[in-house]
């Protein structure tokens, strides 16, 4: 079983089967839902267990997508309709190093903004990262506890 959460811990998301391949979405719902690339790992939804604030939209006639009410951190995207009912995708971000997962697919790769690479780009570990942005490290919460980045 592995456990996630969202960003402030009220939805948890238990998985008793995870894909191990990541993919990422460029087309325009996931860009307008996520804010740009939007990423998932495909769960057996018949081994899946969550809890907490869920809300869900109907974003196109054939799928949903799920969020934390509290905080709005992606949850899933599931069909509902159609030959892939059931179907089911969960955000990385909820498990702690995506799980295990690795990205190996972008789909709409043709829609991505100009200048998009992963190839190529600065990379920073968390040490790297927390220690050229303190603030980050102050006041308490996920921040400080964790090396998140807000």
């Amino acid at each position: 079983m592995t456990t996630g959460r969202c960003l402030c811990g009220a939805v948890v998301v238990e998985a008793g089967t995870l894909a191990s391949e990541i993919t990422g979405c460029f087309c325009a719902l996931c860009a307008r839902a996520g804010g740009g690339i939007q990423m998932s790992i495909e769960a057996d939804p018949a081994a899946l267990h969550v809890t907490g604030p869920v809300k869900t939209h109907r974003s196109s006639r054939l799928a949903e997508r799920a969020w934390c009410d509290s905080c709005g951190s992606p949850v899933w995207f599931r069909y509902v309709e159609g030959p892939d009912k059931g179907y089911l995708e969960l955000s990385p971000g909820l498990f702690d190093g995506a799980a295990g997962a690795t990205l190996t697919q972008i789909v709409y790769a043709d829609r991505a903004p100009r200048g998009f690479s992963l190839a190529g780009l600065k990379t920073q570990s968390q040490a790297e990262y927390d220690a050229s942005h303190e603030n980050l490290n102050t006041g308490g919460g996920a921040a400080s506890s964790e090396g998140a980045r807000p």
